[in-house]
This record gives structure tokens, C-alpha cells and sequence, in this order.
């Protein structure tokens, strides 16, 4: 007969199954010698009885405790974040994203050095919180530095958290955030930390142009680390937290027996008014949030995609009466170029970039009837609005951006020329100047320009002008474009006969009346075909609205070629 079922049965001399006793299921037979010594298992062999395994919801609970230990961080760590007026990094991201819409990635992810000590303090996810999430419904990548965690220092590990959401964001066309915080590269890691730098820097580069790359700096960004700013898009600064230097106040003594402090070195107000490395600077870290969840529903996802568009305000026929009223006659008279943007944006909101550097140009995004637009004005309140070298580099970056990206270009002139002076000269104004050129010319979105009131000499050619390839050029009726202003003409060429004078205030005043009225009156470009039409103030913000829908299919391949060489 066959044994079947009960594997512990055994069979009788008459064929009858019976069980074995349950004591002897339950204990394993110990083999045993003749004289009672225990006989060793073969190496390798399986035990007869073993302790009861793991169940699921023994390793359920295993996983909900250490996720919850992970998440909630060092309590003494996040104490002294708070201390500092600076949020968590988790505490950041609640504050940029939907809520409920983040999937991080290597959570459990862990340093694998040993040297100096690290082989006895190796806590989860290295000192960085990367991921995916959403801003009003769309898809970015971000990662956030820890600093309760290595002091947010950059190692092996934390570079390739970085790396990978990196590679997520450009394989997806994602927009990338990067929330700063850190002490800088780990140096118990030594090159593998320098490694991991090189890696974001390249895949920056890589990025650029591709899909829109914020830096958001909520704390310090030292040594190294300051590049990956430097290579976004847009940066955020938070006064009195933040703070961005190649080489730290000690080092400055050190080497310049320069004594500085961290703020004057390189705090949110020296990047936002004196380098222009800053884009945006807040006082608080909850404002900036919420400002860089703004700019993201400006940008398109990447490169291919339109920016979001917003219903239509029949803006073509808006007619604004206050712009006649915003810019004076007198074409030496100041007035604020922000509030022509804001007449010429829908609701009045624009978004302004660089506020506080190189503030005699203004650079903002926009909507204009629901269409994102890159704004572009000469400010008449600052130096009369000439350009200068910062000013030529800021609206040189911005167009390029612009371009990149697919975002018309709207150009407001009203500019005396290029600064004078030896500083000028010694410090590459002709080489910032070419800047903005080069950006216009090679941009292929759509292109209006709107001469306000002055455009003279070289500057009235790199603002947009109709011969480096605007698509349409609007004046209004105070326009005046000349080579130079009426009265530096009249000192030039009749510099002898106002010498020779006998009234010379009298001749110089009649001269310059001639000259204005032969050579600047406000048809004389337009009969030359150099402006489209001469508008009504108030009709601007429409006639700029139909111009965008005019060329919004316009299409223009790029030149044959692998880059042009840009005069950085």
C-alpha cells in the first residue's frame, strides 16, 4: 500500500496507516552515537525543525516603521533647521508641490564609503530627497539637499540620487527644480564628491535649452556646488539664509586679507543687485515657493511644447487710453517702463527677472491675451535708459531663453544710446553690446517691435530693429531714430559756425528745430520702410495682440551648422 496524505504516517506489518504520536511531529530525532554523544548534521544540511519565518504583516509593519523613521528625519537635526529660520527639506517640498502628488525615488539609498569614520554613520538617503511631482497639475522633477543630514554635503551616493532624477527630467521633457542647501562637496569622500559635481554640471549643459532648469538656493551653496546655479535657467535666493561663494570668507582673509562677512560675500542681495547671478530674491522661503510654482505655469515643459495658454481676453481690440498718458512727449523726460508693461499685460501681472541688476533695461514674462510673451523695455528712470554692459548681458540671456523656448519676443524702445566713458570701453562694452546683438539675430520666434520715443545709433540696431530681423515694427508718433540725438548731431556738424557765432544758443537752437524736423519727424523711418506702422498709443496692447496672432505660425529653420560661436 502507498503512503498518501499525512506525511508523518507510518505503515503496520498489516497494512494499516496509523499516525505517529504528535510529540515525536513536533521534535526532531537528534542522531546520536552508541555511547550518547551527538553526531554532527553534514555541512550545508537542512534542520528537521526551524522557529516559525516572517510573516507580511511582520514585514509590512518592518517597512512602515523604517519609511516613517526615514521621512521624519533626526528630531535634533530638524530643531536646529528651525532654529535657523530655514524649513526641512520635506517641508519645502510640501510647499512647492501639489499636495500629494511626490514620488520619491532611493529613498532607502545609502553612502557606501568607509574612510574617516563614514562606516558607522551611513543614514538613509545620503543627505538629498529626490523625486517627481506636480505644480498645478504638470509634471517637474525636483530634489531638495537635506542639511540635517551631512550638513547636505554632496558624496557619491547624493550625486547619483541628482543624476537620476536629472536623466527622468530630460528623458520626459519635465521642467527640473534643485532646492540648494548644502555644506558643499563631502570631503570624507574626496574626488568621487568632485565626480558627482562634474556629472550634474554636464547633464545641465545637456539640459539647457531642453527643458526649463530652476535653482532654487534656501541656504549655503559653496566651492563647487555654486556652478549648478550659475548653469540654470532662473535662481531663487532667500535673504539672510542663503548665500553663494567660490571660496568662503576665511579663505578671502586668508589669501586678500580681505575680512568679509558670509552675507557681504555672497548674500541674496550681492547675487540679486551686484553679480546678477540672482533672478529673484525673496525674504522668506514661503514667498519664493510660491513664486517659482508661478514662474513654472509661465514656462513650457521643454522645448517642444507651447507654454500654457490662458482663455482669450479679445485683447485685438483693447484700446488703453493711459499709455498717452504713461509716456511723455518730451523725449527727455523719465517715466517708469513697468507701468507700459503692466498696460500691455493681461490683469497687469508680469513677471520680472533680474529687478534689482542692470536695472536701465526690464526683462519679463508676460501674458499678452492669454499668450505667454517675453517683455523687453529700455527704462527710462534709470541712467535715461541707455545701455551699458550688464544691461546688454541681462537682455542678451533672456532673449536666448526666450528663444529657446518658443516665447515671442516683444521689444519696447525708448533708448538714448550706449553708455560713454572710459569704464565702459576698458571694461567690454563693445563685446557685452554684441551679446544682445548676436541673441537677436539668431532668435527665430515671433519678433514685434514698439518704438516708443528715442532709438539712436547702435542701440536703436541690437533693440530689435527691423534690420537684424524684428518682424514687425511699431512706432508711435513721439518716435525719433537717428543716429544720435537732435542736439549731439547739431554739435558735430556745425560745430564751427556755432564756434563763429555771435548768438551761438540761438543757432544751435534753430539747427537742432531743422534738424528734428528733416530727419526725426515720425514718418521719416516709416517712409523708408523701417517701421510697419506709426500707432496710437492707445491702441498698443491690440495692435501687439494682432501682431502675435499674425506670426504665431511663423516657422524659420536654424542655420546649418553645429553652434554659432556666441561673444561670451
Amino acid at each position: 500500500m502507498t503512503l498518501q496524505g499525512d506525511p508523518g504516517a507510518q505503515r503496520t506489518e498489516d497494512s494499516e496507516v496509523v499516525p505517529l504520536p504528535e510529540d515525536r511531529l513536533r521534535r526532531p530525532r537528534i542522531p546520536r552515537a552508541t555511547d550518547g554523544r551527538v553526531i554532527p548534521l553534514a555541512r550545508g544540511a537542512e534542520p528537521v525543525w526551524k522557529s516559525p519565518g516572517p510573516t507580511m504583516p511582520l514585514l509590512r509593519a518592518q517597512r512602515d516603521e523604517l519609511r516613517e523613521h526615514i521621512v521624519d528625519g533626526r528630531l535634533d537635526g530638524v530643531r536646529r533647521q528651525h532654529s535657523l529660520g530655514k524649513h526641512t527639506a520635506r517641508e519645502r517640498l510640501d510647499l512647492l508641490l501639489d499636495p500629494d502628488s511626490f514620488t520619491e525615488v532611493e529613498l532607502y539609498r545609502r553612502h557606501q564609503a568607509s574612510g574617516l569614520g563614514l562606516a558607522e554613520n551611513r543614514p538613509y538617503t545620503d543627505g538629498v530627497i529626490a523625486g517627481s511631482g506636480t505644480i498645478d497639475g504638470r509634471r517637474v522633477f525636483v530634489y531638495a539637499q537635506d542639511f540635517t543630514v551631512f550638513g547636505g554635503s554632496l558624496g557619491e551616493a547624493h550625486a547619483a540620487k541628482i543624476h537620476k532624477v536629472m536623466d527622468l527630467a530630460i528623458a520626459t521633457g519635465s521642467p527640473l527644480i534643485g532646492l540648494n542647501d548644502s555644506g558643499g562637496a563631502r570631503i570624507q569622500e574626496g574626488v568621487m564628491a568632485l565626480n558627482g559635481y562634474g556629472g550634474i554640471f554636464r547633464r545641465q549643459v545637456e539640459a539647457s535649452g531642453v527643458i526649463p532648469q530652476i535653482s532654487v538656493v534656501l541656504g549655503p551653496c559653496a566651492g563647487g556646488a555654486a556652478y549648478s546655479p550659475a548653469l540654470a535657467d532662473f535662481v531663487f535666493m532667500v535673504r539672510d539664509t542663503a548665500r553663494m561663494y567660490l571660496t568662503g570668507p576665511d579663505v578671502v582673509e586668508t589669501v586678500t586679507g580681505e575680512r568679509v562677512s558670509h552675507d557681504e560675500l555672497g548674500g541674496a542681495d550681492v547675487h540679486g543687485a551686484s553679480s546678477g547671478v540672482a533672478t529673484v530674491v525673496h525674504d522668506d522661503e514661503e514667498s519664493c515657493l510660491a513664486d517659482v510654482r508661478y514662474l513654472v505655469s509661465l514656462l513650457p515643459s521643454n522645448y517642444l511644447e507651447p507654454a500654457p495658454r490662458e482663455p482669450s481676453q479679445d485683447a485685438a481690440k483693447d484700446r488703453r487710453p493711459r499709455f498717452a498718458e504713461l509716456v511723455p512727449v518730451e523725449p527727455n523726460k523719465p517715466y517708469d517702463m513697468r507701468d507700459v508693461f503692466s498696460e500691455l499685460a493681461d490683469d497687469g501681472e508680469f513677471f520680472e527677472l533680474h529687478e534689482r541688476w542692470a536695472r536701465n533695461v526690464l526683462c519679463a514674462l508676460a501674458r499678452v491675451d492669454g499668450r505667454v510673451v517675453g517683455l523687453v523695455g529700455n527704462q527710462p528712470v534709470v541712467f535715461a535708459g541707455v545701455l551699458d554692459g550688464p544691461a546688454s548681458q541681462k537682455a542678451a540671456r533672456f532673449v536666448r531663453f526666450c528663444d529657446a523656448f518658443s516665447i515671442p519676443l516683444v521689444t519696447l524702445v525708448d533708448v538714448p544710446g550706449f553708455l560713454p566713458g572710459v569704464e565702459q570701453e576698458h571694461s567690454g562694452i563693445i563685446r557685452h553690446g554684441a551679446q544682445l546683438l548676436h541673441a537677436y539675430c539668431e532668435a527665430t520666434v515671433p519678433r514685434v517691435q514698439v518704438i516708443l520715443r528715442k532709438a539712436y545709433g547702435g542701440a536703436y540696431i541690437v533693440m530689435d530693429s527691423r534690420s537684424i530681423g524684428t518682424d514687425l515694427s511699431l512706432a508711435w508718433p513721439t518716435n525719433q531714430i537717428a543716429v544720435m540725438g537732435a542736439e549731439g548731431a547739431v554739435n558735430v556738424l556745425f560745430r564751427k559756425d556755432l564756434a563763429a557765432a555771435s548768438d551761438p544758443d540761438a543757432l544751435r537752437a534753430r539747427l537742432v528745430a531743422e534738424y528734428t524736423e528733416e530727419f526725426m519727424n515720425p514718418q521719416y523711418s516709416a517712409e523708408r520702410g523701417l517701421v510697419d506702422d506709426i500707432i496710437d498709443p492707445a491702441d498698443t496692447r491690440s495692435a501687439v495682440a494682432r501682431a502675435l496672432d499674425m506670426l504665431q505660425d511663423k516657422r524659420k529653420a536654424a542655420p546649418r551648422r553645429k553652434h554659432g560661436n556666441h561673444p561670451i
